[in-house]
């Protein structure tokens, strides 16, 4: 036996990899699957089609019911409570329970509830308490009941009221994107802010649309495309930006009308934070083509990888 195992734990499978410590009054069924060096703590169940990962750690009370698939390096805090039944009645039982997916990387904290059929995208953090009723984006962070989301891990907000001297191409952490300052007049009649395509963008566009009265707890985006270019303003109010190149992500808040940010093709981009009153202008170098759209994270970073080796799977 190459785990170790409490002799007061229960395991009836043959398949736990080497290094995973089970510890006192753990019971897995005869059908998981458990990967290596795992940290399974005290009173954990864990029920037949149950796939665990390499290097995870699932605290005390935690019950792992079928349909349940926890990949790589995840944790799972205590009391954390998993479904895989929308409509539970008792002696009641699906012919085939629904699958709740843990992507690598995800932190999943004390007595948050998943309920069934979900995703949780890699690296994503998941609040005490929260009730998740939804796929959750990679490296997104959730709390409340619902849980929303309300950040994005290793990102840091880049304030326009901090750029007031920037030149009008600047340079962010994520290659190719710029933030754009346009030009602006203000006089006792009023403030006009405009842009020349030919000065201020990298590209003519053929094509805009607005985006308004967005809910503030609802997420805009989530997508990347293989050849348009975008140019985001935000008109009135404010909403944050993020940019992502499979590499590095930047957050930025878009709160005045003279401040804009460029997006070039391959940038995985996400809206969220609507104030009420926020009016997002987007132009767009192209008309709308469904096939230009990259709407997976995951097949979004296989992209970025052929194309760019030196990011890291799964980073």
């Amino acid at each position: 036996m190459t785990f170790t195992k409490h002799s007061a734990a229960i395991v009836e499978t043959e398949n736990i990899g080497p290094g995973t410590r089970i510890w006192a009054f753990v019971h897995i069924l005869p059908g998981a699957q458990i990967g290596a060096d795992c940290n399974l703590c005290d009173h954990v169940f864990i029920e037949n089609d149950v796939v665990v990962g390499d290097r995870v750690t699932i605290k005390s009370g935690v019950q792992l019911w079928d349909g349940v698939r926890i990949e790589d390096d995840v944790f799972i805090g205590p009391n954390v409570t998993f479904t895989n039944d929308p409509f539970p009645r008792s002696k009641q039982h699906l012919e085939k329970y629904m699958t709740t997916l843990v992507q690598k990387g995800v932190s999943i904290s004390a007595n948050a509830t998943l309920l069934p059929g979900i995703t949780i995208g890699k690296n994503a953090m998941i609040g005490a308490g929260a009730v998740v009723t939804k796929d959750v984006p990679p490296n997104a962070i959730l709390l409340g009941n619902p849980a929303k989301i309300t950040g994005y891990i290793s990102t840091s907000p880049v304030e326009s009221k901090h750029l007031e001297s920037v030149t009008d191409l600047q340079s962010l952490t994520v290659k190719g994107v710029r933030l754009i300052r346009l030009s602006r007049i203000v006089d006792l009649r009023g403030s006009l802010t405009f842009g020349e395509f030919d000065q201020h963008l990298p590209f003519i566009p053929k094509r805009y649309f607005v985006i308004s009265d967005v809910p503030s707890m609802e997420v805009r985006g989530e997508h990347a495309h293989r050849e348009l270019h975008q140019f985001l303003v935000c008109l009135r109010g404010s909403c944050m930006v993020i940019v992502d190149d499979g590499k590095s992500r930047d957050e930025i808040i878009l709160d005045r009308p003279e401040f804009g940010v460029y997006l070039p093709p391959m940038i995985w981009g996400i809206q969220y934070k609507f104030t009420s009153d926020a009016i997002l202008l987007v132009l767009a170098s192209d008309v709308y083509d469904a096939d230009d759209y990259i709407r997976d994270y995951g097949q979004f970073k296989e992209l970025v990888n052929k194309t760019h080796p030196y990011v890291e799977n799964g980073e």
